[in-house]
């Protein structure tokens, strides 16, 4: 018989916000700015006109708390 995994809700809310940067990421791209610029000058800024209202890219971002984005981006990033 095949087992069930189990996802922990921390598991599947990091898996999601790394999922909607890199989606925010392609959006600007596409839009033709720098995704890399504009995304650390709203994270450390808080400025939410970094991000491009195009395709809704703001708001998909500013759904979550900015520390918590950095947070999951950089423990992503050692976890390579």
């Amino acid at each position: 018989m095949d087992m069930t995994k189990v996802y922990s809700t921390e598991e599947f809310n990091q898996a999601y916000i790394l999922d909607t940067v890199k989606e925010v990421a392609t959006i600007l791209k596409e839009k033709g700015y720098n995704p890399i610029n504009q995304i650390v000058g709203y994270l450390m800024s808080g400025d939410p006109g970094y991000i491009s209202n195009y395709k809704d890219s703001r708001e998909k971002l500013l759904d979550f708390d900015r520390a918590e984005i950095m947070a999951i981006i950089l423990e992503d990033y050692l976890n390579k």
